[in-house]
């Protein structure tokens, strides 16, 4: 199942959140697939897409970072997997 995962970061947790980054990479727990991460410039906020067979995953990666982050995780479809979907919803 693909995540979009989004985060943002207080500038009282700035200078942790970039430590921790800068000596683990922001790197997924194993099981979770980082297929991209995006910075916004000028903000400490960004998004990311993961992949994982197991949503218990996605929550340990929430639990290793929640002390310096808020994180967003929402569920998403491809184009290929959302298409038969919106095409049913209007009975096609």
């Amino acid at each position: 199942m693909l995540y979009i995962v989004s985060w943002s970061i207080t500038p009282e947790r700035r200078n942790s959140a970039i430590e921790r980054f800068l000596k683990t990479g922001g790197a997924p727990p194993a099981g979770v697939t980082m297929l991209g991460r995006w910075h916004a410039v000028g903000r400490m906020t960004g998004f990311g897409i993961a992949e994982a067979s197991d949503v218990t995953l996605i929550q340990k990666w929430v639990l290793e970072w929640s002390d310096l982050l808020t994180m967003e995780i929402l569920p998403a479809l491809t184009d290929e997997q959302a298409a038969p979907l919106l095409a049913a919803a209007l009975g096609k």
